[in-house]
């Protein structure tokens, strides 16, 4: 009994006890006890659902590895040929910089502005997502836009790899991208990938764009000013333009500025000068580049051929072409002239537009627009005729006049390419209202006192200006290296803007007569010489087919009987040329065209050989090249070398190999030789003489308006039929040069009109300043050429008492001897063009 009352006197303690212990066991333990458990079920939950979004955000991101190799669209850039930028061709104009040529405070000032910690962290900076979050709370209440806090990592895989979108699953991804980046590339190579993929505005994609879009430097050229106004940039660039938004661009500059100044990267005396410095961005005319447009176009259409669009729009080649800046500038200017020359001689069509002169005569005249043509000229209306002159006034309000003088070339056109009476007064080419072209010229102020502007106020001293018309007539110039084919300077048109057909290479006209020397060239190859006879007479010859009877004709409608190869092409004879072509055959005079690289257009008739078949500029002044140069193969180039976007050349227009180039210094001293590769085409004796020849049409020929140069130069005219076009191509000892005019659609230059008249001026003055300062280099002559004293007209050996005697060249055995010469007097035996050997010493017959 007594145990059975102990056990239950333990049980009530233990009871007790139980009871006592739970009533005392404190609050704050009890919830750490269920916290812990809520924190240890949330870190698994929310483990559980990283994991889940790593595998469901993580299916189908895009392959970070690619990021690798990476190649972005780059900026392909064509130089002249001494360096000089031309054009730029890119979808994105972008320029890539490797890391290490990236300088370091520019690095410090994008880590200042982006992210201050991007080499610490392992792509995600968690206390600034935190802070971003906080400001993004404070954003949404008060209806700002949302702000990011991205690292530069993160920026990365979202301008690479993702969209710009503001979405959760978009976040997710990115933060997903970001780690794997960081872990599969260095630090210094994403931000690489950062500096030149971004967009900086104003077309520039790449901080080293932007540097030469804004500041037109390099970055080793940047002060740090302009660092820092570069590192501003990515977060709004359009909001921070220097010139539209200056005030908020320096703000944002400045703050980028402080951040460099409080991380250490710049002294607190960098930092106060560069707060004084000015935001000035650089303008275009800051810019070293030369416009050559038409030549620009062809080379992109070359390149384009060679290595297709995208290459040449997003592939950052290099591309150095044979433009020569200085050449170009002349070839220009001088067709240019020569056009408006051409224009003036034919008349004045009248004014562009009419507008009332009145109180609001200047808006009038601005709804107008400038017609394309001379960038240098500008839209007038005509205020005022007076004996003297007109008043004109300007887009801007100002007023100029243009003294009689500048009027009276502008004499009335009428149909049929008649003139009108000489102007005598201004009255007769312009009245009040009529809207011009002009172009300001120099000379002393003109005093218009007398003259009131619109407020009643006397107009007082004005510019003098000249009375100007578009041409109608078109043309192009291409200036050729004649020994490398290098293209020097080419125009293919009056004004680039108002037409983008290239003349020089796409247009193929008739040569007419600047056909002949290869006719000839084939005939010294088979045994005549300058001097040979060839009779100058009527030609007919019947076409067949009911076709009637071809009558060619001279221009001159004049014969001279036999006459010397070289009085045939000096004075371009028509009935000469065709008789030579005739004898040596059709086929002979194509395979020589085919080896100028003239022949392809080319038929087999006899009209052919007076330029009948089409060319275009370029080929036949690469044709006449080959003539001077001594009978050697070139092919016409506008470009020397082309490099990939590491420097590696993928294309050269000088094919040859050096070898002794490789040989250093210490082992010789003599100058490497580099081999001729060149096919010899003509016979270098041949083509000497028909240098001379040539020489002889700018001395004696339809080309002596040149020879007022003083200089050695040679060519040849050529006009087509009822003078729908006029050539002349030509040479000095190493340049060659080709002019042709004419209208898009084929029409008569008019009457006298003609290569002589129109091309050889535009030729003669780029001959005169291109090679202003040189001295005269006489043409090469060959080993073997024997120069002889010979009559002029008769060919024959000179003797006492010749008058008109000249130094002829001939190859070794082809001297001619007194009394023995052979006229081709074109008539037929047994199908073939008889060649008469004639003996005596008086007359010809």
């Amino acid at each position: 009994m007594a145990d059975t009352d102990k056990n239950q006197t333990n049980k009530a303690d233990k009871a007790e006890q139980k009871t006592a212990q739970n009533v005392k066991k404190p609050l704050w333990r009890r919830l750490l006890k269920y916290g812990l458990i809520l924190g240890a079920v949330g870190t698994v939950s929310v483990g559980v659902l990283i994991v889940w979004a790593i595998i469901y955000y993580g299916r189908d991101l895009p392959d970070y590895r690619q990021l690798a190799q990476y190649e972005p669209a780059v900026v392909t850039r064509v130089h002249a040929g001494d360096g000089s930028l031309l054009t730029e061709y890119a979808r994105k104009p972008r320029v890539f910089v490797p890391i290490n040529a990236v300088p370091d405070q520019l690095i410090h000032a994008f880590l200042s502005a982006e992210d201050k910690n991007f080499y610490e962290h392992n792509g995600l900076d968690y206390m600034g997502m935190v802070r971003g979050n906080i400001r993004n709370v404070a954003n949404v209440i008060q209806g700002r836009p949302l702000q990011g806090g991205s690292t530069i990592t993160q920026q990365v895989a979202r301008t690479f790899l993702l969209t710009l979108d503001q979405k959760l699953d978009r976040k997710i991804k990115e933060m997903i991208l970001t780690l794997r980046i960081e872990r599969a590339f260095s630090k210094d190579h994403i931000l690489e990938l950062y500096l030149n993929e971004i967009n900086f505005g104003n077309r520039s994609y790449g901080v080293a764009a932007a540097a030469q879009n804004y500041f037109n430097k390099a970055l080793n050229e940047l002060t740090v000013a302009q660092m820092a106004y570069l590192a501003a940039l990515p977060k709004a660039p359009h909001n921070y333009h220097p010139i539209r938004h200056k005030e908020r661009a320096v703000g944002r500059r400045n703050w980028v500025l402080s951040r460099m100044n409080l991380l250490g990267y710049i002294t607190d005396e960098e930092y106060q000068e560069a707060l004084k410095e000015d935001l000035v961005m650089a303008t275009e005319t800051d810019q070293a580049r030369f416009e050559a447009a038409h030549f620009e176009e062809e080379v992109r259409r070359r390149v384009g051929r060679m290595y297709g669009t995208k290459q040449l729009y997003e592939g950052g080649l290099s591309v150095r072409t044979s433009l020569e800046p200085r050449l170009q500038a002349i070839a220009e200017r001088t067709l240019r002239d020569g056009l408006v020359a051409y224009d003036r001689r034919h008349g004045w069509r009248g004014p562009i537009s009419n507008i009332v002169i009145s109180n609001g005569w200047v808006d009038a005249l601005k709804e107008i627009n400038r017609p394309l043509g001379y960038a240098e000229w500008q839209l007038a209306a005509v205020q005022e005729v007076r004996a003297d002159g007109a008043v004109i006034g300007l887009k801007d309000g100002s007023y100029g006049f243009i003294p009689f003088e500048e009027i009276k070339w502008a004499r009335a056109w009428r149909e049929g390419e008649t003139l009108g009476p000489s102007v005598k007064d201004p009255a007769q080419v312009l009245s009040v209202g009529n809207v011009i072209a002009v172009e300001k010229i120099k000379g002393d102020a003109v005093a218009l006192t007398s003259f009131f502007s619109e407020d009643g106020q006397p107009v007082g001293d004005v510019a003098p200006f000249a009375l100007r018309q578009i041409p109608a007539i078109e043309g192009a110039l291409v200036a050729m290296d004649p020994h490398t084919g290098r293209v020097l300077a080419m125009v293919g048109g009056f004004d680039y803007d108002a037409s983008q057909y290239n003349r020089a290479v796409q247009a193929e006209r008739q040569p007419g007569s600047a056909f002949k020397p290869f006719v000839y060239a084939a005939a010294l190859d088979k045994g005549f010489t300058p001097a040979s006879l060839v009779l100058d007479a009527p030609f007919v010859i019947d076409q067949g087919d009911g076709q009637g009877k071809w009558k060619p004709r001279n221009s001159s409608n004049k014969f001279y009987g036999p006459s010397t190869l070289r009085f045939g092409l000096e004075r371009s004879k028509n009935l000469m040329t065709i008789r030579l072509a005739q004898h040596l055959g059709m086929p002979t005079v194509l395979k020589y065209a085919d080896k100028f690289g003239i022949g392809e257009n080319m038929e087999p008739t006899l009209a052919s050989s007076l330029g009948a078949s089409e060319v275009t500029l370029l080929e036949l002044t690469g044709a006449y090249s080959m003539l001077v140069n001594g009978g050697k193969q070139i092919k016409p180039s506008l470009i020397d070398r082309i490099q990939d976007r590491r420097g590696r050349t993928i294309y050269k227009h000088d094919e040859r190999q050096c070898v002794e180039c490789t040989i250093q210094w210490e082992r010789t001293t003599n100058e490497p030789e580099i081999p001729d590769d060149r096919e010899q085409i003509l016979d270098p004796l041949t083509a000497y003489q028909m240098v001379s020849m040539l020489e002889g049409v700018v001395q004696n020929g339809t080309g002596r308006k040149i020879r007022v140069l003083g200089k050695p130069l040679a060519g040849k005219t050529g006009t087509t039929n009822d003078a729908t076009d006029a050539w002349f191509v030509g040479f000095s000892a190493d340049l060659a040069v080709g002019v042709f005019t004419g209208f898009d659609r084929p029409r008569s230059l008019g009457r006298f009109e003609e290569g002589s008249s129109v091309a050889v001026p535009i030729f003669r003055d780029f001959m005169r300043d291109a090679l202003k300062g040189e001295p005269g280099v006489p043409f090469r002559m060959p080993s073997g050429i024997r120069l002889v004293r010979i009559d002029a007209k008769t060919g024959q050996p000179a003797t006492m008492g010749d008058e008109d005697v000249i130094l002829e060249a001939f190859k070794p055995g082809t001297e001619p001897r007194v009394g023995q010469y052979a006229v081709l007097d074109g008539s037929l035996e047994n199908g073939k063009t008889k060649s008469t050997i004639r003996k005596g010493t008086g007359g010809i017959y």
